[in-house]
């Protein structure tokens, strides 16, 4: 039988990851990450009993509603469409 991490190496894109992962999808830090989480930037996790998940789909979704450089654009959860990631559910 194939370990978790073979058979994760050949997966393109895993659907949920955990927290450094979601960090390292999004080129970020864990503590960024966390940071941004907290500010309702990002998503929060899913659970699967004790583990947090982040769905990449989601993560996805938050990384293009951040802002652009420059100002050009708003965040979806910044005033914008929507008030946090509790409307997604």
């Amino acid at each position: 039988m194939a370990s978790k991490a073979a058979i994760a190496g050949r997966l393109p894109v895993r659907r949920g990851l955990d927290e450094n992962e979601a960090a390292v999808y999004l080129s970020l830090s864990p503590s960024f990450f966390r940071r941004l989480v907290e500010r309702k930037l990002m998503p929060r996790p899913r659970l699967a009993g004790e583990r947090r998940i982040w769905d990449v789909d989601e993560l996805d979704l938050a990384f293009k509603a951040l802002p652009r450089e420059g100002g050009e654009g708003e965040a979806i959860f910044e005033g914008g469409r929507g008030d946090s990631w509790a409307d997604f559910k």
